[in-house]
């Protein structure tokens, strides 16, 4: 009975590491976005894989490009996403590292500031042939609903007359 035991909570500890690894890019963006008056981003499945997909594609051409797969809007369009940025990097092993150089440059710097993002994916992938690490970062907010300014309701649509002849005498809203 107790190897049993010892199997299963290894498997436990395993499986809550891993949780806590693919948590842990998001901790460490919110943590610096709360430093700078923004709020917390949580993991997004739809971002980690297109981020998956864009270190993927810089790996296998060994280029850093974020038009490796085409467009940022076209890649960035499943998301459903109101706002959303990307950084990419590559040659850090570690995802600190690489979080420290975005935010020591002031184009990534604003990206991981994007105002109201609420969620984050990231991801990495080695190149066969160099051994460089490419990382892609996705980072987005949802659609904001704007509010209907008081006083400027939009006026209902007027009803069109259906007969292509004038109307001659109208009598309790009805045209002869």
């Amino acid at each position: 009975m107790k190897p049993l035991f010892a199997i299963l909570l290894s498997l436990a500890l395993l499986f809550s590491g891993l949780a806590a690894a693919e948590s842990a890019p998001a901790e460490s963006i919110s943590g610096f976005r709360l430093k700078h008056g923004e709020g917390r981003v949580a993991m997004d499945a739809t971002l980690n894989r297109i981020a998956l997909e864009q270190a993927k594609a810089m790996a296998a051409r060994d280029t850093l490009d974020h038009d490796v797969l085409g467009s940022f809007s076209s890649r960035i369009a499943p998301a459903k996403a109101g706002r959303a940025a990307e950084n990419i990097a590559y040659g850090y092993d570690s995802f600190e590292k690489t979080l420290d150089q975005w935010i020591a440059s002031a184009g990534h710097r604003k990206n991981l500031l994007l105002p109201k993002a609420s969620r984050v994916g990231v991801a990495s992938a080695r190149s066969a042939t160099s051994h460089r690490t490419y990382w892609a970062m996705e980072i987005a907010g949802d659609y904001e609903t704007r509010p209907i300014a008081e006083g400027k309701r939009t006026p209902p649509v007027a009803k069109r007359k259906t007969s292509a002849q004038p109307c001659r005498v109208k009598l309790l809203g009805l045209c002869f």
